[in-house]
């Protein structure tokens, strides 16, 4: 099933499906290797909801819920 990942729940894995963000945004994702069969995991998640911690390859990454909205991934 594809899902964003703002809805995948935090320590689940998936995979990527799809980045359909801006390029400028596009282009440091896959600098840091989130592509297509990359497998993330949502780690942590603020208060507010407002940004997630999400580790992929051995990095975490911070993005903010807008821009988790626009990354399809495998559940």
């Amino acid at each position: 099933m594809i899902v964003s990942l703002d809805r995948v729940c935090l320590g689940c894995r998936c995979s990527v499906a799809a980045v359909d963000t801006d390029e400028v945004l596009k282009r440091r994702l896959q600098d840091f290797g989130v592509i297509p069969g990359t497998v993330l995991c949502p780690e942590y998640r603020s208060p507010g909801a407002h940004a997630a911690v999400i580790g992929v390859r051995g990095t975490m990454l911070a993005l903010r819920t807008r821009d988790l909205k626009r990354i399809r991934v495998f559940v």
